[in-house]
Order: structure tokens, then sequence, then C-alpha cells
């Protein structure tokens, strides 16, 4: 029997509309699958530059996310170090802090120079802790200038704003008190890996902003110290480093000028000093001497003066004849301590020959030289002074004028006690010792001004 002839093809049938048309063959519909897989529709696979990005931001969060916590970590160690010196003065945690920050320190130029060359890192969470160490260090300059007994107070206050900070930041970049790691998550990292409108903006701001601020503001503390540590007998000003000349009196009519000298100078400078001596002046000079033949190697200035373009003192700054009686008015080394005379003769030794296989184990067995800042005060400064006062008291029976013209260092103590035995200042005048760039010749020179 042929059943199949029977019937008749489908497009011929006249009911062929009624017959549903063969599906399409399909898989089994997969659980859990979206709607779109089971209704049969193909995959869609990310691109896989997309997979490369996710995988750069999440490894970009988690290297800033380790930053973040070494912020952190050097923020509560430092805090701890500070506060243990300060309250209780011990220095268990100084090993640790000291390793922490130098490595902090390491990691913030490191992410700052990325912020330059990448938009991936967070600026708004980054500068501020980039920029912290920088800030911490240009604020001490003031305090060491004015209060250096407060420098631990300034580091606990430093330490404690650095927790709030850091705390701060982390707590913001979490959304709250909670943790997760990576702290930072991938939607807060920028997919672009370079970008020249980012550093080009980087770069004009570090040199037109950032440099040129911080150079200021070191000019600026420069000039602080040199005139708080002198009582402005010395001046840096953007002209030169300028000279302030003293003159004090008494009521029978004695005179002192005080004029405060630099080892090395401007040729002129010493010139100009000399010939301002009155003729019937009393000259107390400045220069220890050797009787003992202590000192191994000679004090001098020659190699920095040569190495600046300038005069030394001991070969320009001489007699003028007619200017005066030039008497020696110093101490001898034989007067300082053997620790003083051991640190004076490796000083010429370094400044003669410079920092060599030779010199080098001398200077490290005089890295920790703190214990001597007292007795290398009372020799240098203070018995040279009261040497001097000697003098003077010696001297001013036999003239109306005696001229000190000696270190500026010695200046301040020397016009205190002047003063306490009745001299007043009377009139200053201003002297360029060194002249930077090209400063009129006529600037500030011979400037007086009556007090």
């Amino acid at each position: 029997m042929q059943l199949d002839s029977d019937i008749p093809p489908l497009e011929n049938s006249p009911q062929s509309g009624s017959v549903p048309p063969p599906l399409p063959a399909s898989g089994p519909p997969i659980i859990g699958a979206p709607s779109s897989l089971a209704a049969g529709s193909p995959p869609t696979l990310a691109p896989p530059a997309n997979r490369k990005s996710g995988s750069a931001r999440y490894t970009a969060a988690i290297l800033l996310s380790l930053c973040l916590g070494l912020f952190l970590a050097d923020a509560l160690v430092s805090f701890g170090d500070a506060s243990l010196i300060l309250f209780f003065h011990l220095h268990l945690l100084s090993a640790l802090g000291g390793l922490v920050s130098f490595l902090t320190v390491l990691m913030t130029i490191v992410i700052y120079i990325l912020m330059g060359l990448t938009p991936m890192i967070p600026k708004r969470i980054f500068l501020p802790l980039a920029l912290f160490n920088l800030v911490e260090v240009l604020l001490i300059f003031p305090v060491m200038i004015y209060s250096y007994d407060r420098v631990w107070q300034y580091a606990w206050c430093v330490s404690l704003f650095q927790v709030i900070l850091v705390v701060g930041i982390v707590c913001w970049v979490l959304g709250g008190f909670k943790f997760r790691w990576p702290l930072l998550a991938e939607d807060q990292i920028s997919a672009r890996r370079f970008s020249w409108l980012n550093l080009s903006g980087f770069l004009l701001a570090n040199v037109f902003v950032v440099l040129p601020a911080v150079v200021a503001y070191l000019a600026v503390c420069a000039a602080l110290v040199v005139d708080h540590f002198t009582d402005g007998f010395l001046k840096l000003r953007p002209g030169g480093l300028m000279v302030e000349v003293r003159k004090y009196v008494r009521d029978d009519g004695k005179t002192i000028q005080l004029f405060p000298m630099a080892h090395v100078a401007d040729s002129d400078f010493y010139r100009k000093i000399s010939q301002s001596f009155p003729s019937n002046s009393i000259i107390l000079m400045e220069g220890v001497t050797d009787s003992g033949n202590l000192l191994t190697n000679k004090i001098t200035y020659k190699r920095m003066a040569a190495a600046l373009g300038l005069g030394e003192q001991h070969e320009d700054f001489k007699p003028n004849p007619g200017r005066g009686q030039w008497v020696p008015a110093d101490v001898d080394v034989k007067e300082f301590a053997t620790n003083t005379i051991a640190l004076l003769n490796l000083v010429m030794l370094i400044h003669a020959k410079g920092v060599n296989a030779e010199t080098l184990p001398k200077l490290m067995e005089w890295s920790d030289a703190s214990h001597l800042q007292d007795q290398l005060i009372d020799d240098l400064l203070k018995k040279r002074n009261r040497h001097l006062l000697g003098e003077i008291q010696a001297r001013l029976p036999q003239t109306e004028h005696i001229i000190v013209p000696w270190g500026a260092a010695h200046m301040p103590g020397i016009a205190r006690e002047i003063q306490r035995d009745g001299f007043h200042l009377q009139q200053t005048q201003d002297y360029i010792a060194i002249r930077f760039g090209s400063a009129g010749p006529e600037q500030p020179d011979g400037t007086k001004r009556q007090n």
C-alpha cells in the first residue's frame, strides 16, 4: 500500500495555511538565563578592550588602596611617636616612625608624578595627601627660626592634623565608617590611562605656580633666618647680602662703631669699609691666633671665595694708611677646648681637600656632634666676645672712637653689652657685602639713618 502517493504536497493543500510553520531548532532552555538567551538569542560578550580597561582599573584600585593605607599608617605612627616624645620623653616609636615616613615620602613622590602622567588617579583624593609632606616641611622653617624649643609641639599638632585628614579622606572614600577592600572602588578611578590635557595642565601648574611659590617662600625664610640670628646686622635682600653698620654714642662723647663682617664678600666692600674708619680711631681686629701651632690646617676661606668669585677677608681687608690704629683683639687657640680644636682641624681639612676617601671616615666620626653644641658656642662666640669687651674697656680711655669689624654672629651680644655700659644707638649705615645679579653700584651703599 502506497500511502505517500495519496497525500498531496503541502504547498498544494487547500488547508496549507492552517498548518503552522516548522519551528527552528534550538537547544534546551538554560535555567536562570536571561530571557534573550532563553529565547535563543546568542549571548552578547564584552569587547576585549573593556575587559582590559576593567582589569587595569582594578589593579589601580588595589595599588592606590595600599598607598592610602600607608598614608594612614604613617599618620597613626607619627602621632603616637610625637605624643610619646612630647608627654613622656620616650622615643619608642622613632625608628619605626622614621621608616614609615621615609616610605610614605617615596610613595608620595611617585603618586604625585603619576597624577601628571595618567588621569586614572583621582586628584581630589590624592592631591591633598601628596602635598601634605611638602607643606609640613615648609611650615617648620618659621617654627625653627622663632620657636626652636617648640618643635615637638609643632610635630604633635601636625601629626594630629595628618590623622584627621587621612581618616576623613578614607571615610569619604568608603562612604562612612565601614570597611571594604580595596578601599577605592573601580568606579572611583577614571578609565582613561593618558591625557595630553592632564599632562599639560600638571606641568604648567608645577612650573608656573608650585615651583615659583616654593622658591619665593624659601627666599623669605632665608631672609628671616639671616635677620633673626644676627639681630638685623645682616640682611638678605633681592639685590644682595647687606650689612648694617651701627654707631653707638655715650654721654661722655665716646663712640663705638660695630661693623658686621663676612669671611667672603665683594673686594669693593672691604675697601669701602676700611676707607670709612676715622683717622683717630682704634680698630679692634678679629682673628684667632695660634701661638702653640695647635691647628694642623690653616683657617682659610680662599677655596670658597674662589668658587663664588668673591674676595677673602683675610686677603682684602687690610689697614689703610692714616685710617686709625689696628689692634689684634681676639683670643688664642690654646684657650679653646680640645674637642673644639679637633673639630676646627677637621672642618679646615674638609674645606681644603673636600669630601674624599681620606676625609669621609673622619667626618663620619663627628656625624653626631650635638653634645658639643654648648662647648662650641662658648669657645667660638661667647669666650671671644668676653675677650673683646675687655679690650674695649681697656682702650676706651685712649681714644674717642673704637671700631669693631667682627663677624656678624658676634654683633648681637656685643651690642647688648655696650648698651648696658651706657652707649645708645645713634646712627646706622648700610653696605652691600655680596651683590646679586646686576644691582647698580650705588644700591644702597652709604645709606645712613639717624636713630
